[in-house]
């Protein structure tokens, strides 16, 4: 099949379909040939033509029609079954019909591997050897991760998970380079840092040169068959201690000398394909940055982060609505009633008696509402974040915010996780939550996500195989015992 061949499908979608679902069939079942390259590229090139519905169906094609063949697998099993399994003693006799029987186990096992192996490997595997091959699968599972949120497709449930592990392998630490990125890398390098820098935007060329500049380090984890394309980085500020405000870290001037700096702190860690979800390139890359650093500079012996809170404002906010709901349920309900209502069961007063008098006293002429949470949700809620322009308000919200935030993080699990994905991100990676930095970040994102809150992990070199340990198997956190104190108090 010749490029030429390859239909612009926007013109005619069916055609353009089927042409693609031809060179997929073709691109498993060919034998290995000198086209074989050319049937992929006429495949990958007509995937990216096709419209998402189209992506779709073809995705469920491939994950319906190449998948391992059941019928087969059972005849094996049975065959496997009818089989009569020799004794210890006889297996290592050298009698020739035991030899025979042992050969059939051997070749039926053999057998039974090759068969709970999806067609759809013989694709994965031809593309992963192919010129752009690597790239189009990460763009290909981005595709699936896509369709998976809006329908539970137990086949391309399938697909995925068996896609995601050949992509774990490939992209073994063993496969990729650790580069550090300088203001003498190519053009084209830099503007992808630029382009995917997604915790803390890069506003212009002065602001890109000074994070890559003296006292900041920049690395990247690279991959042969992506070049020129970290798949993800890291930015690296070295100080005099831990910084508690993003502020401090982007645009304090001048940084500190590197011979004075004794700590290293990572403060923005991105990814730069979706397609590569769920698979911890970060665990091995915050790893060999650590010992780079400590080669290179003996002198820096605290590893630490200064991290954002993503999740905590949309916890808070949800929170609190559902404790107003409960309790305008009760005072419909039954004003008067001295019984214990079903919805009482579920109510909490998230704010302690002082708080909600200070919240209550210094909202007056910026906000209405009947209790401490009424008045924090209109507050908390409000789009131009009217809050953090009144010094009192700001004063009266950081012991709740700082005490709630200290829950969220420490106490509010998914499956025996934390909540937050950037603290289950570091926390299986061996760090322990230090402490919690109070308008750490004013940036509107930064206010909306968590009220300005920022958290630094700490990674103590000798704790770190048993914190991630205790935290995988167990759910431990480890926190310091200032952020203990936070949730130990009566709530």
């Amino acid at each position: 099949m010749s490029p030429s061949k390859n239909l612009d499908s926007s013109s005619n979608p069916e055609r353009g379909l089927k042409f693609v679902q031809e060179t997929l069939h073709s691109a498993i079942t060919m034998s290995k040939t000198d086209i074989i390259d050319e049937v992929l590229n006429d495949f990958s090139q007509g995937y990216f033509n096709l419209s998402h519905e189209n992506r779709r169906e073809l995705l469920l094609v491939l994950a319906r029609e190449y998948d391992v063949s059941r019928v087969q697998l059972r005849e094996l099993i049975q065959q496997y079954l009818s089989l009569d399994i020799p004794s210890s003693e006889k297996a290592q006799s050298s009698d020739h019909d035991v030899q025979g029987l042992l050969s059939a186990f051997y070749r039926t096992e053999r057998n039974l591997r090759h068969a709970l192996q999806p067609k759809y490997e013989i694709l994965f595997e031809r593309l992963n050897t192919h010129p752009g091959g690597l790239k189009f699968l990460t763009i290909l599972r981005d595709d699936l991760l896509s369709m998976l949120q809006e329908e539970n497709s137990a086949p391309l449930r399938a697909l995925d998970s068996y896609l995601k592990e050949k992509l774990v392998t490939w992209l073994s630490p063993a496969a990729l380079e650790l580069h550090q990125i300088t203001w003498d890398d190519p053009a084209s390098l830099l503007e992808k840092i630029v382009a995917y820098e997604a915790v803390h935007p890069i506003s212009n060329l002065i602001d890109l040169k000074r994070r890559l500049g003296v006292g900041r380090r920049c690395f990247g984890y690279l991959h042969p068959a992506i070049p020129g394309e970290p798949l993800i980085f890291i930015e690296v500020a070295l100080l005099k201690d831990i910084a508690q405000t993003i502020q401090e870290v982007l645009w304090d001037n001048p940084p500190t000398p590197e011979s004075q700096a004794t700590c290293a702190l990572f403060y923005s860690i991105s990814s730069t394909q979706p397609g590569l979800a769920g698979i911890n390139l970060g665990k091995f890359l915050i790893k060999r940055v650590v010992d780079l650093v400590k080669r290179d500079m003996p002198h820096v012996s605290t590893f630490a982060t200064l991290s954002p809170i993503p999740g905590y404002m949309q916890w808070l906010l949800a929170k609190l609505a559902s404790q107003r709901k409960l309790a305008d349920a009760d005072t419909v309900d039954e004003p008067h009633s001295s019984e214990r209502t079903s919805s009482s069961t579920f109510r909490e007063n998230i704010l302690q008696p002082e708080e909600e008098t200070e919240i209550l006293e210094s909202s007056r002429g910026h906000t209405s509402g009947g209790n401490g949470m009424d008045v924090m949700w209109n507050l908390l809620s409000s789009t131009n974040y009217e809050w953090t322009s009144f010094p009192k308000l700001m004063s009266v919200l950081q012991r709740p915010l700082l005490r709630l935030c200290a829950r969220y993080l420490l106490q509010e699990k998914k499956r025996g996780k934390a909540l937050d994905a950037v603290a289950n991100f570091h926390l299986q990676n061996g760090a322990m939550v230090e402490r919690l930095n109070w308008m750490a970040d004013r940036s509107d994102k930064g206010i909306c996500q968590s009220g300005g809150i920022m958290v630094n992990y700490v990674y103590r070199l000798d704790k770190i195989e048993e914190n991630a340990q205790s935290y995988l198997s167990e759910g431990r956190i480890q926190a310091s015992c200032d952020l203990q104190r936070y949730v130990e108090k009566k709530q």
